[in-house]
């Protein structure tokens, strides 16, 4: 909580015990063929454009995925564990598994919609086994003073940032990149800056 208030991000390596990361894979895998192009944009604005962005995604229900349960009892406790904390009043959440196939990627952007303003937490849990430097798939951070750095996606590495104040890109990945990507809402669409 100290990090992501001064610095704005937190990355937190074994994030996942190994049981829940395994079964989190799994279903990962086993829902590759039910995975769509991603777009830009909320709603009616959506848009495909692999220019700027080359990943599939699966979005999650928690209703249909119920035998996710060990995972969305993580979330509900992340989300407390931030209201407590950070006073930040989060009351519900959107995840979707993400890959990244040979040459994906997402140019600089925020995780934040013009007209739609309730994620407060970006939250990116990385499930690459054997990840290796050449392999590519980075998240690239940009700070406040425009200098970046890069994230490496090891396998139940966790990263949290502030929706609405940390740019972030996806390079290109070498092979195949998968992820489990996800927001922490506040869910009245005219919330204010986080952490004030």
């Amino acid at each position: 909580m100290d990090d992501i208030s001064s610095k704005d991000y937190v990355i937190i390596d074994n994030f996942l015990r190994e049981e829940l990361y395994f079964e989190i894979k799994s279903f990962f895998l086993g829902k590759l063929p039910n995975f769509k192009e991603a777009g830009i944009g909320a709603h009616s604005d959506n848009q495909i454009d692999s220019a700027v962005r080359g990943d599939f995604t699966y979005w999650l229900d928690r209703n249909r995925d119920a035998h996710l349960k060990s995972y969305w009892n993580l979330l509900d406790e992340t989300m407390h564990i931030f209201n407590r904390y950070c006073y930040l009043s989060l009351s519900g959440y959107e995840f979707h598994l993400a890959h990244y196939p040979f040459g994906g990627h997402y140019d600089k952007h925020l995780d934040q919609f013009e007209n739609r303003n309730n994620r407060m937490i970006s939250m990116i849990i990385y499930l690459n086994d054997d990840w290796q430097p050449g392999d590519g798939g980075e998240l690239e951070i940009f700070e406040k003073d425009d200098s970046s750095f890069l994230v490496e996606p090891l396998a139940a590495r966790c990263v949290m940032f502030k929706s609405a104040e940390v740019p972030h890109a996806v390079l290109e990945a070498r092979k195949s990149r998968f992820s489990l990507t996800g927001w922490l809402l506040y869910q009245p669409s005219s919330v204010g800056k986080l952490f004030v």
